[in-house]
């Protein structure tokens, strides 16, 4: 997959066949449209291409309201989810007031049209682009008939009857349902960090911390969690405890293996389930509890 920055100098692309979207999560839905933009591009002997925006838009476009928005994958995290679809070319937009101000128009006709030649046009159930979201499918349908490109709207993914979207998973995560989030998204919901030794036990395993590096990462709801800790390829089944502390967050890991380097090591932490609730300091940390151990072997092996 090579990516862009943008729009000039991009070479030549054959009978691109492009969408467009923020893609936070790289969930079900997401899938359904990488992948039919893959076959599309196979069909024409073409080139698959995404188009995303960084900063998210509503933290450009509101602000005050989205101060607080937190993304379920950053952008490095995003562009190599994408990088495992098959996925030709991603171009990553920088997304400013100026860029948000471009009409439906002129960024279907000056840039999908004019720079990047598109053939196909893929779009999400009801995506809406251009300043104030003006553009949609009837529009490019319109169009297509004047500019010679073909247009195709991907029905909205449903999962035990519910519409899939980054809103919901967010939601999910943050309320500790993340069970139904990694539904949602289709893998197990993760974050990257440094991991910090604090204590070891011969008997039962190591008791270490994942600092998060990136601020706007989104932390599950406070409790613990069955999980796994893949480190260098290597894996580490382990509960995880999640301590918010007002403005700070905590994340303590209870690894089920006394053999685990520690040494400033950067790891991925995958979430399988919401064990049981974060009741202050005085939580039992406990790495062996008989009905955690339980439950994460029913979950795991």
């Amino acid at each position: 997959m090579k990516i862009h920055y943008n729009f000039d100098n991009i070479g030549e692309i054959k009978n691109p066949v492009v969408t467009t979207g923020t893609f936070d999560g790289v969930h079900v839905g997401h899938a359904v449209i990488i992948g039919r933009l893959n076959q599309l591009a196979r069909e024409i002997d073409g080139e698959s291409v995404l188009i995303t925006f960084h900063p998210h838009p509503r933290k450009i476009l509101f602000p005050d309201k989205s101060k607080d928005l937190k993304l379920i994958n950053t952008q490095n995290e995003k562009a190599k989810m994408l990088a495992k679809t098959q996925l030709n070319h991603l171009f990553i937009i920088d997304f400013t007031i100026s860029f948000s101000k471009t009409s439906s128009q002129s960024f279907v006709n000056d840039i999908l049209l004019d720079k990047l030649k598109a053939k196909i046009i893929v779009v999400g159930f009801n995506h809406h682009f251009g300043h104030n979201r003006e553009g949609d499918y009837d529009y490019l349908y319109q169009l297509s008939k004047q500019r010679n490109f073909t247009v195709e709207e991907i029905p909205q993914q449903d999962i035990e009857n519910e519409a899939v979207s980054s809103t919901r998973i967010r939601k999910a995560i943050l309320e500790g349902q993340i069970m139904k989030a990694n539904a949602y998204l289709d893998h197990q919901y993760f974050i990257k960090g440094k991991l910090s030794e604090l204590n070891k036990t011969s008997e039962h395993g190591c008791i270490c911390r994942i600092d998060i590096e990136e601020n706007e990462k989104l932390i599950p709801l406070s409790g613990r969690y069955a999980a796994k800790l893949e480190q260098d390829k290597i894996v580490h089944y382990c509960f995880c405890e999640i301590q918010n502390k007002g403005e700070k967050t905590v994340v303590k890991i209870f690894i089920l293996d006394t053999n685990v380097n520690l040494a400033e090591n950067y790891a991925n932490l995958y979430f399988y389930k919401r064990l049981r609730t974060y009741n202050g300091d005085n939580q039992d940390y406990s790495i062996g509890r008989i009905e955690d151990m339980e439950l994460l072997n029913e979950l795991i092996f």
